[in-house]
């Protein structure tokens, strides 16, 4: 079965951010046709069904249902650390650091062709600090294996990276494994 749902930019709603924290949003265009709100779809086949909760009249009643006061929920959804965590988290060796390509991530812009010849959707290497690529007596063309678990990865230098920091993130970057976590580097 196909519901008439509108995408999240042809209506309002609320997400919890990283930080616990609840944004609300508007729709920038009316939906298309006949397309309506998920709220409204869902809260249609609610009352076809007769089931009870389903007696919205907006995405803020909906939000006000769904996470109550938004106080109470920010604390929470508090993502600020402990400082028990904060003191151990120094490790030695590599860490990666996933940073996902601005245009691989979003599902309306990564099909854009435009989009995808840009810079930032530029092919999935992993990155070293300078201070590493020195420290491995790397030169440019040579061949370095990023590994995290059984997969490995070429990369590049990056001059931006955190001196123990090596980025990979990307949908093809995938089979390395978590992508927050410790990497082997090896001059191939």
């Amino acid at each position: 079965m196909l519901l008439p749902i509108a995408p999240f930019t042809e209506t309002s709603g609320t997400f919890v951010n990283a930080e616990g924290r609840a944004q609300s949003f508007h729709g920038v265009v009316k939906p298309l046709g006949e397309a309506r709100p998920a709220w409204k779809v869902l809260r249609v086949l609610g009352n076809l069904l007769g089931l009870d909760g389903f007696d919205q009249d907006s995405s803020e009643a909906v939000r006000a249902q769904a996470l109550g006061d938004l106080d109470l929920l920010a604390q929470r959804l508090d993502n600020t650390p402990s400082q028990a965590a904060a003191a151990s988290g120094t490790r030695a060796g590599l860490e990666r650091v996933a940073d996902v390509p601005i245009y691989a991530s979003d599902s309306l812009v990564r099909h854009a062709p435009s989009l995808q010849l840009t810079a930032d959707a530029r092919p999935p290497l992993a990155g070293l600090s300078s201070a590493l690529w020195r420290q491995l007596g790397l030169q440019p063309g040579d061949k370095v294996l990023i590994s995290q678990g059984q997969a490995a990865r070429c990369c590049r230098r990056e001059t931006a990276l955190a001196a123990r920091c090596a980025a990979a993130g990307h949908p093809a970057t995938l089979a390395l494994g978590p992508m927050f976590g410790p990497l082997n580097v090896e001059k191939a």
